[in-house]
């Protein structure tokens, strides 16, 4: 069976909630989603706004208070918030990646350090964060360890490949300039080439459920783990019936879960001023899906940066920042009066939303309109 791009788009979109705001709770949200990108501490509440109906802020704060959802870093070797009953799965299946750009970065060895000194000094440190600890308190006790000062860098790689799960220390968002730490409630097996199996075969499952179907390289550039890992968890799946073949229209070989709702390519989408990082950007080796490619230099920059856009009929059409009064929205081609209409009813109920924690979410990223954007319009929607 053929698959055509606009009807991989809409499966996209109906996985990742965003044909419609679901009437759910913020953890089953995130866990649906399989994940949400957590470099900026408010672009989850961001991201859930989009996604599930009538969004209260504090119900994340209370989920991430309670570890219920946590923060740590996961796939793409970036900061993710994910349930915490799916964090271990995940943390194993990304081991072999986690493993190796931090622990044999050359950066870590020239700091005088090897992946057995991290083996040695790990028990003590996630024992020692089995209350929250503050980022300078785990350095000391590394350095205690250790016998000696610690460079950042080669503490920044321990911290990022340790089992460590951020414990909030906001406001405005649960996590804030501060950092703080505390062990992961149940510890993943690490150095384990079944355990990391195992797991990368769990993390692709949800991989599929919440951004299928999807092809081989499409689930490598989600997690950073080599496509040679993903192809013998893929031939796990499908040897134990879980996963069906499809065909995109390039002759691509997708995979999907048996039984998976794949919507109509006609059904509607809804406009969206998607968060800063969404997944839905950065989930594909083929960032049409969402993102024309026209456009994919003006949205994730050269540093990595993913700005915040408009999602009109389901692709990336411009994007928006918030500014004294309103938000700023910048398309990229012309947009029809109702189109202007639904993103304005959009940019009112975001603008309640940050009203409340932080206006001016995403301030520190505006040098990237001062360096020009290819907007052939721009709009500043009142938010009240």
């Amino acid at each position: 069976m053929v698959i055509t791009a606009r009807a991989l788009n809409r499966s996209t979109l109906a996985r990742q909630l965003l044909l419609e705001r679901a009437p759910i709770g913020v953890e089953e949200a995130v866990r649906r989603v399989v994940g949400l990108q957590a470099q900026h501490p408010g672009s989850p509440y961001v991201a859930l706004w989009n996604r599930v109906a009538d969004f209260a802020p504090e119900h994340l704060d209370g989920a991430v208070e309670g570890f219920r959802v946590v923060r740590s870093t996961l796939m793409r070797i970036t900061l993710h918030l994910v349930h915490a009953e799916d964090y271990r799965a995940f943390r194993e299946g990304m081991e072999p990646t986690l493993r190796g750009s931090r622990l044999h970065d050359p950066r870590f060895t020239a700091a005088g350090f090897t992946a057995a000194d991290a083996d040695a000094l790990l028990p003590d440190l996630l024992a020692y964060a089995g209350s929250a600890r503050t980022g300078a308190e785990l350095r000391e006790r590394l350095e205690a360890g250790r016998g000696g000062p610690v460079e950042s860098v080669a503490w920044r790689m321990v911290r990022q490949y340790a089992p460590l799960w951020h414990a909030p220390t906001g406001p405005p968002w649960s996590f804030g300039a501060a950092q703080a730490f505390v062990a992961a409630d149940e510890l993943p097996v690490l150095s384990d080439p079944e355990a990391s199996a195992a797991g990368l075969t769990a993390l692709l499952r949800r991989y599929v459920e919440g951004f299928g179907p999807a092809s081989v390289p499409d689930m490598a550039q989600f997690t950073t783990v080599p496509r040679r890992l993903v192809r013998g968890a893929v031939q796990t799946l499908e040897r134990g019936g879980e996963l069906e073949r499809f065909e995109g229209a390039d002759g691509t070989v997708l995979y999907d879960v048996r039984g998976a709702v794949r919507p109509d390519e006609e059904v509607a989408a809804p406009p969206r001023l998607m968060a800063m990082w969404d997944s839905t950007l950065l989930a594909y080796a083929d960032r049409g899906r969402i993102l024309p490619a026209a456009y994919r230099k003006q949205v994730i920059r050269m540093n990595g940066d993913a700005l915040p856009t408009l999602l009109v009929d389901g692709y990336v059409a411009g994007v928006w920042r918030p500014v004294d009064g309103g938000i700023e929205a910048s398309a990229f081609h012309p947009l029809p009066a109702g189109v202007w209409e639904a993103l304005a009813a959009e940019a009112e109920s975001l603008g309640r939303l940050l009203a409340a924690r932080d206006p001016h979410v995403y301030r520190r990223f505006g040098h990237w309109w001062d360096k020009g954007l290819p907007a052939v319009e721009s709009r500043v929607l009142p938010t009240r």
